[in-house]
């Protein structure tokens, strides 16, 4: 149908991670496993973090949510990846597009700010540890979530209301293997430059104003560190930040290669593959980092394997 000489488009073709037939069935394993992997472990992170009482606290109460985000923005993204693989076109509806658009923005954009709580919590335990339960009541730490999840759902609302309330044109081919904000923009035919604006100033706002906030806690943190005189002082100080510290940097260093790098030197291919890392490889890895490095969860984890064992026996 054709209006104003333009088509309307009510679906989209996104062009996938391979069109080389024989890496179809690899790859659909592969991914698979890695979503169960994600969803059994955010999942597991999630309940363990509401059901063990020894783990309510600040701490596992931020991290609960960085899992609900990892959950959320993989799950946006993972199961129509996964059946595109084994379905002859990657088809996509307008409809759910902007659904998956709008809902990995949000997640996404919750995680920057829940690492940037966390690292808070993790200068207050370490720079005013007698303050710690004063300062870091139930009312902050519901503050500090409920603001990033306010922010981020304008965030998604504005980006995918300016796209999807545009003309497109006649191509419908996005180059990606999900919807996401700057390939659907190469799409438009009005509001292409105001809709790449919007994006390109929020996309900033993100990722200054969240990694300033980890920055400053962790100079803080560093120059309390070095000031204390025990060295199983600074080994405990520096062991209680390994894993948020870990965290941080594979999120960030990810995000860093994909958009800092200079344009000449971006491709199609790389883009994918750290399109990848971050929305199915990290969601992954989070929960193992904590699990692995964590005494804290590795007791509870043991706690609650007894207590089924126990249902069991």
């Amino acid at each position: 149908m054709e209006i104003h000489n333009r088509t309307v488009i009510t679906e989209f073709i996104l062009m996938g991670i391979t069109d080389r037939p024989e890496l179809q069935a690899p790859l659909f394993s592969l991914f698979l496993i890695i979503y169960l992997i994600s969803l059994v472990g955010n999942l597991g992170m999630i309940i363990l973090t509401m059901m063990d009482s020894r783990l309510q606290t600040p701490m596992y109460f931020f991290l609960r949510h960085l899992s609900i985000t990892d959950l959320g923005y993989s799950t946006a993204v993972g199961p129509k990846m996964l059946r595109n693989f084994i379905v002859d076109q990657n088809i996509i509806s307008l409809y759910f597009c902007a659904t998956q658009l709008s809902f990995f923005s949000m997640f996404i954009v919750s995680e920057f700010f829940i690492l940037s709580a966390m690292s808070y919590d993790r200068y207050v335990a370490i720079c005013k540890p007698l303050l710690y339960n004063v300062i870091m009541s139930q009312r902050l730490c519901w503050v500090l979530v409920a603001v990033p999840y306010l922010y981020s759902m304008f965030v998604a609302l504005i980006v995918t209301i300016n796209i999807f309330s545009s003309s497109f044109c006649g191509n419908n081919v996005i180059s990606h293997f999900y919807c996401d904000g700057l390939p659907l923009t190469s799409l438009l035919c009005s509001n292409k430059e105001e809709s790449e604006m919007i994006i390109f100033i929020l996309s900033i706002i993100d990722l200054i104003s969240s990694p300033v906030v980890i920055l400053v806690s962790y100079l803080l943190i560093l120059r309390t560190i070095l000031r204390m005189n025990s060295a199983e002082g600074r080994r405990k100080a520096f062991s209680t930040c390994g894993s948020h510290l870990t965290v941080v940097t594979v999120f960030y260093g990810t995000l860093i290669f994909m958009y800092v790098q200079p344009k000449s030197s971006h491709s199609f291919n790389t883009d994918k593959v750290t399109s990848i890392f971050y929305t199915l490889v990290i969601p992954m890895l989070n929960p193992l980092i904590y699990s692995l490095r964590n005494k804290d969860v590795k007791h509870a984890l043991r706690r609650t394997g007894k207590r089924i064992q126990n249902m069991f026996s």
